[in-house]
């Protein structure tokens, strides 16, 4: 039974700040909101169908509901454990998605984690007909955690549809935000879906567009940080493809090969990174001054040092620092290095001739830039006059 007719929901990728790399050797990691937004429609209609169009990916499926009740496992009850997916539902799913090749790409880990969380949620009684239409701002496989903002979206809308969790918009708001024991369900779904996706997720990607934010990751334990300065950024994708698991196995051999010398920068980046938490708290308590942007700015110049110390440096992310530094503006990579992303710090000062000019100068490297901010809020729900016209068309089009 479905307890909603339609709602648009959307969840905010993310980036690392501070402790790629040393997250790795039990050494704190800040992981913060980016306001690159996933949206998500669910619309229920009598059609008798389940749909999900993804036009990011180019992926447009329908099947009857009557077909996709069948996947289901006759001895399972409504799912209750969410620490651990239904090996014989996964099963039935990859035979229906991957079909006889058993080919799993972006689109097909995508309709996996849809059709796993629709089933899982409605399956103990009679499948709705309905239709999810997802549009992003993020690129995929750029280590932003589309995925997560995707599985979280999917996770609060089919929670909501299924009445597990209430629809919070009020007529009169644009926006609207779920209470924290929802968030945590939400959350719960939403790492479902990423191990689905990925196999075994660390729960970052999903607690960041679930919270919002900014997130201290230590030894596989994620706390939400209660305020944090939304802080204007440019985001630039180096478009240089790389592996996130080569990258990792360079560090871990260099640490072998130089322990003494390493694990003097291993902690020194947690100290980085703890420094810049406690800076960001004093910008939330106090006047935010040209002192606290020079202290995060050298932070981000000692950090990405120390990443290319570890290995894991790219010359176009050079490129990226070099460009960035002649108009005053310090850079380092995001994520996995090795090329990838890389985040600027903006001062609210800085000229927006500046801004625009670095953007250009940055797309003529032939990278993909953009100005956004960090810290921004996770998971909400919206009205139609919240969402941005052009990607309002998009989800309605479907």
């Amino acid at each position: 039974m479905m307890h909603i007719r339609e709602c648009i929901v959307s969840a905010p990728g993310k980036a690392i700040l501070h402790g790629e790399h040393a997250v790795v050797h039990g050494k704190v990691a800040l992981a913060v909101s980016l306001n690159l937004r996933t949206y998500l429609k669910l619309k229920a209609t009598n059609t008798g169908k389940v749909c999900i169009n993804l036009p990011n990916i180019d992926t447009f499926l329908c099947w009857d509901v009557s077909e996709v009740k069948h996947l289901m496992p006759c001895s399972r009850g409504k799912q209750m454990d969410l620490k651990h997916l239904d090996p014989e539902l996964v099963k039935r799913l990859r035979e229906f998605v991957g079909g006889a090749n058993g080919n799993f790409d972006t689109s097909n880990m995508a309709t996996l984690a849809f059709l796993y969380m629709y089933l899982s949620l409605f399956g103990s009684g009679e499948l709705p007909s309905l239709t999810v239409s997802v549009w992003s701002e993020l690129p995929t496989g750029a280590g932003l955690g589309s995925s997560a903002a995707y599985s979280v979206c999917l996770a609060a809308a089919l929670l909501c549809a299924s009445g597990a969790i209430p629809a919070p918009l009020k007529e009169w708001e644009h926006t609207a935000r779920w209470c924290q024991e929802d968030l945590e369900l939400i959350n719960s779904w939403a790492f479902q879906g990423e191990m689905i996706i990925h196999g075994n997720p660390s729960g970052v990607d999903n607690a960041v567009g679930t919270w919002g934010g900014m997130l201290r990751f230590l030894a596989g334990r994620i706390i939400p940080l209660s305020r944090v300065p939304l802080l204007r950024i440019l985001l630039t994708n180096t478009k240089v493809p790389r592996s996130t698991k080569v990258l990792v196995a360079r560090v871990k051999d260099k640490i072998n090969k130089f322990p003494t010398i390493l694990t003097t920068v291993l902690d020194s980046v947690d100290a980085i990174s703890c420094t810049c938490e406690r800076v960001l708290l004093e910008m939330t308590c106090e006047p935010i001054t040209g002192e606290h942007y020079n202290v995060l700015e050298e932070l981000i110049d000692i950090n990405q040092h120390h990443l290319n110390v570890m290995g894991v440096g790219h010359p176009a992310l050079d490129t990226l620092c070099r460009v960035t530094l002649a108009k005053g503006l310090h850079s380092k990579l995001t994520g996995a290095g090795g090329g990838g992303c890389g985040i600027t710090l903006l001062r609210p000062e800085t000229d927006s001739s500046v801004v625009q000019t670095t953007i250009q100068e940055l797309k003529d490297c032939d990278f993909d830039c953009w100005e956004t901010s960090i810290g921004g809020p996770g998971v909400q729900v919206h009205s139609p006059l919240s969402v941005k016209e052009d990607i309002l068309g998009i989800l309605n089009r479907y």
